[in-house]
């Protein structure tokens, strides 16, 4: 575990250095994928704001309605000055906030796409930083198991000496993989906003599935709040996938394949 990285005189939160690294690196992706589509820049401009106002609200203040009971829950203010920081809450509110900015200037085109790989590479990055700093998830007998220090907070696994699955670095190979496949569809996919839908759908899922070996604690029916957070979710971009199935958005891989065949 380490909570620090020190660069000269500098004592830097591991954590937040890497969440750093990766929204610089999803902005380097997102302008050059702007340029490459011809999007106008005032508009990018705009979109990128509204999604890290959107993304640090969505973060802080996702840990508000976590208990069914309002009396458990923090108050607003305790939430955004010591919530749970929830990845899931800042993507949910990062789409919101592109969604109000788009709003306020009249901007109708849709820019999904543009965010697409950007986020993946950027939440790559960014998980390097759970990985240092967090427990890495539940006890497993697994050849690749890891052991993470007695001192990182709520691992239970870490005092008893346990192997842990490395679920940080299960999300990382996703994002990376996902940054490959989104930049070889990007040419592909033409219909807009489809790439996106692509990934939030791939990344719901894998979410969904990573949680089982994740550290977070089971709610009811042997799920976790961000599990029981994607159902709806879930159910969504799965309609979503069938109506642009229907409707040939996605006729590009599926002939490809059929060739293949």
């Amino acid at each position: 575990m380490e909570p620090v990285v020190v660069v000269g005189w500098w004592t830097v939160p591991t954590h937040g250095l890497f969440v750093g690294l990766g929204v610089a690196v999803a902005a380097v992706v997102f302008v050059a994928e702007a340029r490459r589509r011809g999007a106008p820049a005032e508009q990018s401009l705009v979109a990128v704001a509204g999604a890290l106002v959107g993304g640090a609200i969505g973060m802080r203040l996702s840990g508000w309605a976590e208990h069914l009971d309002p009396d458990l829950n923090p108050s607003l203010l305790e939430a955004w000055m010591f919530g749970s920081r929830s990845v899931l809450g800042g993507l949910t509110g990062a789409y919101a906030g592109v969604l109000v900015a788009k709003r306020l200037i009249g901007y109708r085109e849709r820019t999904g796409d543009l965010f697409a790989p950007a986020v993946a590479l950027g939440m790559a990055v960014g998980r390097i930083g759970c990985h240092l700093t967090e427990a890495p998830g539940r006890p497993t007998g697994l050849p690749w198991g890891v052991h993470a220090p007695a001192t990182t907070p709520g691992c239970p696994g870490c005092l008893a000496g346990q192997a842990m699955h490395p679920s940080f670095l299960y999300e990382i190979a996703f994002h990376l993989a996902a940054f490959a496949a989104l930049w070889w569809l990007r040419s592909r996919i033409t219909r807009p906003g489809e790439l996106f839908t692509l990934y939030v759908a791939a990344y719901a899922a894998f979410r969904f599935l990573v949680e089982f070996t994740r550290a977070n604690e089971t709610v009811w029916l042997d799920l976790t709040r961000p599990q029981w957070f994607l159902v709806p979710g879930l159910l969504l971009v799965a309609a979503r996938l069938g109506y642009g199935y229907r409707r040939g958005f996605y006729d590009p891989l599926v002939r490809k394949k059929e060739m293949r065949a």
